[in-house]
């Protein structure tokens, strides 16, 4: 017979176990969220460093920088099976299969880096063919190939970062960002304007600063993957596997639909403002402030779904359902508190926020309705990355492809296209298309976050 305080005693364990899962979560998100923050703060160090040169040097890094992360994030998205495949086996207990796992990673690497640097060589011959106004067309291009030297340790650095994350090791992530911030911006300082004897690159020498501190940011992870591997007495290098295709296949069969989704919605904000290229440079360049700052948001979401995807994987590997779900939805609600309060931020301070970027008071007053949209698809935005970075966790990547592709590219582009240059509302109307694709984005990926979560099993 069931003792009368037995319901009391298991409600109060299921609070310390989320009380203990909470703490784990955070434990996990917060130096990814700082990690993710470090990562955008280098696209924004170089357009707020170039944006006393002019309007048209700000569009030209905001859009060189669009043009450059989607295929550059598809090579980084292939890499993301990791996330999958290392934090299930590190969740089994199975180091060694971490360590495979990371080696093929490193091969996808080497071989999609100069696929990717010939695509974004030629990328500047379309600009012609794009209507991009011609005061931008060639300060992006010059960026953009100077920029493209670094695409080897960005991949190599996405490889080490997800292995570390997926075996619980993300102080070294957290370090290798700010302290590279701090290596962009003294590059910056020095090479745009001609400080220290260097040459007055302008925005050539922001991305020469950017492709330094990549290499920085490998080194650094390479290394403590290699001194945290040591201590543990799994040696990292010392039987570095081979080429295995069977475990190539399986990290691509995960990492080719994490990575085309990644594309369809970076992809969506470069093909956005390559079509505000074909507006004035002050539309160009309010756009890209008030995508920087929607950005700098999102990675507080951004951070949380890779800590979800990790800890659902850990869970999913250990055979414990119950805390694979718990895992999502502790991290949805600390995604959806946060971009709750950056909506607030955007509406209420507007000019606070936009004086960062720029001196210039026609940007800053177009920005200002930029931003009011922006707020609007705040809590939606960390909704969508926090259902697929849990999705992630349980293997499932294609859906969130698929609704990307759905919600940006056949809804939201086009009808962004129609009000922007059809119905003459110029930034505002593109800005409204990629609100509403974000909304249904948002609700197709919760639903089905509900659904698979609902279908994991009891350990």
């Amino acid at each position: 017979m069931e003792m009368p305080y037995s319901g009391t005693m298991r409600v109060q364990s299921t609070q310390i176990d989320l009380k203990r899962e909470l703490r784990s979560l955070l434990a996990l998100a917060i130096p990814v969220i700082f990690s993710e923050l470090g990562w955008m703060s280098m696209s924004i160090v170089d357009t707020i460093m170039v944006g006393r040169l002019s309007a048209e040097a700000i569009g030209a890094v905001g859009m060189g920088n669009a043009i450059y992360y989607a295929p550059a994030l598809f090579g980084i998205g292939i890499l993301l099976g990791l996330d999958t495949l290392v934090s299930q086996a590190y969740g089994r207990g199975d180091f060694d299969d971490c360590h495979r796992w990371l080696s093929q990673g490193v091969y996808i690497g080497i071989i999609f880096t100069p696929i990717l640097m010939v695509f974004l060589w030629a990328a500047p011959f379309a600009f012609p063919y794009l209507g991009v106004n011609q005061a931008v067309s060639q300060q992006t291009a010059d960026y953009l190939r100077m920029l493209n030297w670094g695409t080897l340790p960005l991949l190599l650095y996405a490889a080490f970062r997800r292995y570390l994350q997926g075996v619980k090791r993300i102080g070294p992530v957290t370090f290798a960002l700010i302290s590279a911030n701090l290596i962009n911006w003294a590059g910056n300082w020095a090479l745009i304007y001609g400080h220290l004897g260097l040459p007055a690159m302008g925005v050539r020498g922001s991305a020469f600063s950017t492709c330094m501190a990549r290499v920085y940011m490998a080194a650094v992870l390479i290394f403590a993957a290699w001194k945290n591997e040591s201590r543990r007495g799994h040696s990292l290098f010392a039987h570095w596997p081979g080429f295995i295709f069977s475990r190539v296949r399986r990290l691509l069969k995960l990492g080719v639909p994490a990575a085309g989704q990644i594309v369809m919605e970076v992809g969506a904000f470069g093909a956005a403002t390559v079509m505000a290229a074909r507006l004035s440079p002050v539309a160009l360049a309010a756009h890209q402030i008030a995508l920087n700052c929607a950005a700098f948001s999102y990675m507080v979401p951004l951070g949380t779904s890779a800590a979800a995807a990790v800890a659902v994987g850990h869970a999913v590997g250990a055979g414990d359902g119950p805390r694979a779900r718990r895992a999502g939805w502790l991290a949805l609600a600390i995604g959806v508190g946060f971009m709750a309060c950056a909506a607030v931020v955007f509406l209420l301070a507007p000019h606070a926020v936009l004086v960062v970027y720029t001196n210039q008071a026609a940007v800053v007053n177009m920005g200002v309705p930029l931003l009011a949209l922006a707020a609007a698809f705040q809590i939606f935005d960390g909704i969508q990355t926090i259902s697929t970075g849990a999705l992630r966790g349980i293997g499932e990547t294609r859906v969130p492809m698929f609704a990307n592709f759905a919600g940006y590219w056949i809804f939201g582009l086009p009808l962004g296209y129609v009000l922007c240059f059809w119905r003459k509302q110029g930034i505002f109307g593109l800005w409204t298309g990629l609100t509403l694709a974000l909304i249904f984005i948002a609700l197709v990926l919760l639903f089905q976050w509900w659904r698979d979560s609902s279908c994991l099993k009891l350990a």
